[in-house]
């Protein structure tokens, strides 16, 4: 089976019937075995493969998902492009719960992750200045605007490691560095796909305020506020997968180029 479209389906998002004519598939990888089993199937006339971030069951917490297997696993079965929902919380008064955001930077706060390929006998020096498909974004952007979706077109990402939430202290120096959003799964994955020479880009839906709200945040809340999200993250999805060009024309696909000493 092959696809031209990847999606991480993060919290909230795994839905079977998505896609149409759908096969299953195992994929084996050198980092070992991805997040589950591969679902690869028709969205909007593209073939598209997803795979569901923490499982099928979410037992998987977002220090233990296995990234590396889970990029690797996709650009194995052709994979070009990689869009990954997740939920988040908001750092900002405007950055609302039901929001999207379309992130463009991150913070990494992560201590226990392999963030990348190469641990052999070659080091890779990617470039992550940009870290996500400025072509994604681009089109991400005005779909949210065609189809009438709240979004923020641009969005810092604070990544911690989890799988706790933040404490109030952590929470008000997140905001102090201007931070908009936080969460807990998008590094090292949206590095191990730039060293993939995959195209990524984000969509993030704030489910909460962060504690500095003064609300203490919850698992259920999380689940219950992304619920009521996921059916615009799964318009933003088809229409993403009908207006992306087959084609890329950005950096993303020569990121190695000069990574190397």
């Amino acid at each position: 089976m092959q696809a031209e479209i990847g999606i991480i389906g993060g919290t909230g998002l795994y839905d079977p019937q998505l896609l149409k004519n759908v096969e299953e598939v195992t994929v084996e990888t050198p980092y070992g075995a991805p997040s589950d089993s591969i679902t690869v199937g028709e969205l909007a006339g593209r073939s598209v493969a997803f795979l569901p971030r923490h499982g099928k069951k979410h037992t998987i917490r977002p220090t233990d998902v296995n990234s590396r297997a889970n990029v690797f696993a996709l650009k194995k079965l052709g994979v070009k492009r990689i869009l990954a929902p997740s939920a988040v919380g908001s750092l900002k008064e405007d950055y609302k719960p039901g929001d999207v955001v379309f992130v463009d930077q991150f913070i990494d706060r992560t201590t226990k992750r392999e963030q990348s390929f190469y641990t052999g006998n070659k080091v890779c020096h990617i470039s992550v200045a940009e870290p996500m498909c400025p072509e994604m974004r681009k089109t991400l952007i005005a779909i949210a605007k065609d189809i009438g979706i709240r979004a923020h077109p641009t969005g810092t990402y604070v990544c911690i490691e989890g799988p706790r939430f933040s404490t109030k202290a952590e929470s008000k120096l997140f905001r102090s560095w201007d931070a908009d959003i936080i969460g807990m799964t998008l590094v090292p994955e949206c590095v191990l796909a730039r060293e993939a020479e995959l195209c990524y880009a984000s969509i993030s839906t704030v489910t909460d305020y962060d504690v500095w709200k003064d609300h203490v945040v919850s698992a259920d809340e999380v689940v219950a506020t992304m619920k009521a999200s996921v059916e615009k993250v799964k318009r933003i999805i088809l229409e993403a997968c009908a207006r992306l060009p087959k084609e890329c024309s950005c950096e993303c696909t020569s990121a190695l180029k000069g990574a190397f000493l």
